[in-house]
């Protein structure tokens, strides 16, 4: 099968092997790495900062109902313990995302990417860096980090040996719906996300693919202009889907059943018309 997603130096290593931090605590239940063998078309799902695969599993099990080739995948120092995810940063989580694309890239033919929230900075980040990806969606991505002042204020906390803040996880609207994030935000990570989104925000032009946003009209966790910024800077075609009923958390939300009816459309549709 023909490899159309070259690797870029140092990249080949096992998903998730390049991860500098131990696991210290059982992955917790329902926060399982999940994956579905499919057609020769592929879908690799990213969840978000503090989160684990279990936000995004209904949409992953869509896509894969659709016939699809799907990896949903546990990034470096989540899904276990706050206290795993201290040490990781930008470059564990990014990199164990380029590792599970090539994986996914090397036995199908073309592969999509779907990102919420942080999975979406990382989502954008592989869209950069691969122009022959078929397209990507993403559900109220970062991309437009906080401003210097506001991380000056993180900062601070950290210099003064603060490791974590309240916690971001389950911005749901329904009632009753939670997610299983962590309980607290870490800092240090946080303002190494920061980083990253800033390096994603600096080169969205070299997204050439077809992208869809969804975004949700009332996020207490990403100001709806990550969107804006995303919308605007890339230079393939844009659509954009306003969630008028979900929260941050959206793939768990009111809005569940939208989103996964519009990405498994999308998803047929870069692809060519099914999987």
């Amino acid at each position: 099968m023909a490899q159309l997603y070259p690797a870029p130096p140092g990249a080949g290593l096992l998903p998730g092997a390049d991860s500098i931090a131990p696991v210290t605590a059982p992955i917790m239940q329902g926060a399982e790495p999940w994956s579905a063998a499919g057609g020769a078309d592929g879908v690799l799902v990213l969840h978000g900062f503090t989160g684990n695969p279990q936000s995004m599993r209904p949409l992953a099990e869509a896509l894969a109902a659709a016939g699809y080739t799907v990896e949903l995948p546990l990034l470096p120092g989540h899904g276990t313990s706050l206290d795993d995810m201290l040490p990781t940063r930008w470059e564990d989580w990014s990199g164990a995302a380029e590792a599970h694309f090539q994986a996914l890239a090397s036995r199908c033919d073309h592969v999509a990417v779907v990102g919420l929230s942080m999975g979406g900075t990382l989502t954008s980040w592989l869209a950069e860096r691969h122009p022959h990806l078929s397209g990507i969606a993403v559900v109220n991505p970062l991309v437009h980090a906080l401003d210097a002042e506001s991380r000056a204020g993180i900062q601070s906390l950290v210099d003064a040996g603060t490791e974590t803040f309240d916690a971001i996880g389950s911005d749901i609207k329904k009632e009753g719906t939670v997610e299983a994030a962590y309980p607290g935000t870490p800092l240090a990570p946080l303002l190494s996300l920061f980083e990253g989104a800033d390096e994603v925000e600096a080169k969205l032009a070299d997204i050439h693919c077809p992208v869809l946003v969804l975004s949700s009209r009332e996020d207490h966790v990403v100001e709806s202009v990550s969107g804006d910024v995303l919308v605007d800077g890339v230079s393939g075609p844009v659509e954009r889907v306003w969630l008028e009923d979900s929260y941050h958390v959206a793939t768990l939300d009111n809005d569940a059943p939208l989103i996964e009816a519009r990405v498994v459309a999308f998803v047929g549709s870069v692809f060519g018309g099914g999987a």
